[in-house]
């Protein structure tokens, strides 16, 4: 009888399971949809897998239900037979498998815990990083020109162009273009001082006219890439202030040139403004040294470039528009990896989000089981206690007491998952030290909060059967058996 009830539950357990599986296959989804453009946004459930967890989670409950079956054939008739109170102190004091597994669920939900503060925190300091643009309001496309059979300087001109057209959009504010997205650039190329050797750590971004006033990089010091900046023009760059102190260091950059080695062919370039430093390349990356040079200058030719467009209002809304405009030019090109600013950063941080959205579920999965675990046991004992607790009570024993002696059994238990746990927690964490950022694999806050957590869910747990207990009536209590 006692396997038929296990058996039954287990099967409502899998049951349950198989809707909660569907419904994080679906939220997993959602989530992959918003992650990065390369990650196939499709998940979905393996039945051979999922025939597998419904067999082993009915296994399990035929097996943990085994064990007090078999346990209740082993019944000693005697003090039955003597009305004896159900369980006595041997029993009571008798460590049990519920506790050891109390124990494990309490353990367990605590390094999931700390795993997830982690992640959290990780994603936290990454979207707190100072990017030194404006990435609201901000549209971001991508063009091929040469794709469809345009090539340089023509390809030059027509992409100028379009950066025009765009710019008369009604709601447009400022529309600029670069060789490559600045928070997903890359690049590099032998940029050195007149008869200095190449900095491997210099970067570079070919940009329109306008781009650091698109991009709201405040400029620090004479003035940015303009439209009269053309292929027969003097050569010119702007630099980053970061470039500007390593190679300029307490000096005027401005009117000073540099170097551009290409193909064994020397371009002087003149430096003609400085920018405020802004974030280039992946947020986990250091910020580099960058040189911004004009798109159409010479080397190296344009091919696919980004346009970036401040919009007044919301940016997708303008792509419907901008789509036109480039199909009115030639409807061979195609605009591709259209997004916002904002939605290409959150792009870049989609493992972040990932992980720390699904450990987070995790975490709160096993914590709900440890506390009904915790609950169940407690419950447990408290049943078994009744007529002790009844008789504490008639000689006189407050509420307060009672309630302090079932939570007592609740502390002792949280103290050994903690003793288990945190040795644990501090041992495995730099295990996962490469997807953290801006912090240590055993950061005190992410332990002490997990902790917290842990120790206030395991009392709320062991209080609710307390407090049960502490309002019973002692002449009942002293009936029962």
């Amino acid at each position: 009888q006692l396997l038929t009830e296990s058996l039954l539950l287990a099967s409502l357990g899998g049951a349950l399971g198989i809707l909660v599986a569907f419904w994080g296959m679906r939220s997993l989804t959602a989530m992959l949809s918003t992650g990065q453009r390369y990650i196939p946004p499709h998940a979905q459930l393996n039945w051979h897998v999922l025939g597998v967890a419904v067999a082993l989670s009915l296994l399990t409950g035929v097996l943990f239900g085994l064990a007090p079956a078999i346990n209740s054939t082993r019944v000693n008739i005697s003090p039955t037979l003597k009305n004896a109170p159900a369980g006595g102190a041997g029993s009571r004091t008798r460590p049990g498998l519920s506790r050891v597994l109390v124990v494990s669920q309490i353990a367990l939900s605590l390094l999931m815990l700390v795993a997830a503060g982690l992640f959290v925190r990780t994603l936290k300091n990454l979207q707190s990083v100072e990017l030194g643009i404006n990435r609201e309001n901000l549209l971001l496309f991508e063009l091929d020109a040469s794709k469809a059979g345009h090539k340089d300087p023509e390809i030059s001109v027509f992409y100028n162009d379009l950066l025009q057209r765009f710019r008369t959009i009604p709601g447009t504010i400022e529309a600029s273009l670069s060789h490559e997205s600045l928070i997903g650039a890359g690049s590099g190329l032998d940029i050195h001082l007149p008869g200095l050797p190449p900095d491997e750590t210099t970067r570079y971004l070919l940009v329109g006219p306008g781009f650091f006033k698109t991009m709201q990089i405040p400029i620090l010091a004479g003035r940015e890439i303009e439209e009269h900046d053309q292929p027969g023009s003097t050569k010119v760059a702007v630099i980053s202030e970061l470039f500007a102190r390593k190679n300029f260091p307490n000096q005027n950059p401005l009117g000073r040139h540099i170097i551009l080695d290409t193909n064994n062919i020397q371009r002087d370039m003149e430096i003609v403004g400085v920018a405020q430093s802004a974030h280039y390349g992946g947020l986990r990356r250091k910020i580099p040294p960058v040189v911004y040079m004009p798109y159409n200058q010479g080397y190296p030719p344009p091919r696919a470039v980004t346009y970036e467009l401040r919009t007044a209002g919301d940016p997708l809304s303008y792509v419907r528009t901008a789509r036109e405009i480039v199909h009115q030019a030639d409807p061979r090109v195609p605009v591709t990896e259209v997004r916002t600013q904002v939605a290409d950063i959150d792009q870049m941080l989609s493992q972040e989000i990932t992980l720390a959205r699904l450990c987070t579920a995790f975490a709160i999965l096993a914590l709900v089981i440890a506390c009904i675990g915790l609950y169940g046991t407690v419950s447990y004992n408290v049943t078994r206690r009744t007529a002790e607790i009844g008789i504490r009570m008639a000689l006189g024993a407050q509420r307060g007491a009672v309630v302090w002696m079932i939570l007592r059994e609740v502390v002792v238990l949280a103290a050994v998952s903690l003793a288990i746990s945190v040795p644990v927690a501090l041992s495995t964490s730099h295990l996962i030290r490469s997807f953290l950022f801006g912090m240590t694999p055993n950061d005190p806050l992410a332990l002490a909060v997990a902790t917290a957590i842990l120790l206030s869910a395991a009392l709320l747990a062991g209080y609710l059967p307390a407090r049960k207990s502490s309002r019973i009536d002692p002449m009942i209590a002293l009936r029962h058996e």
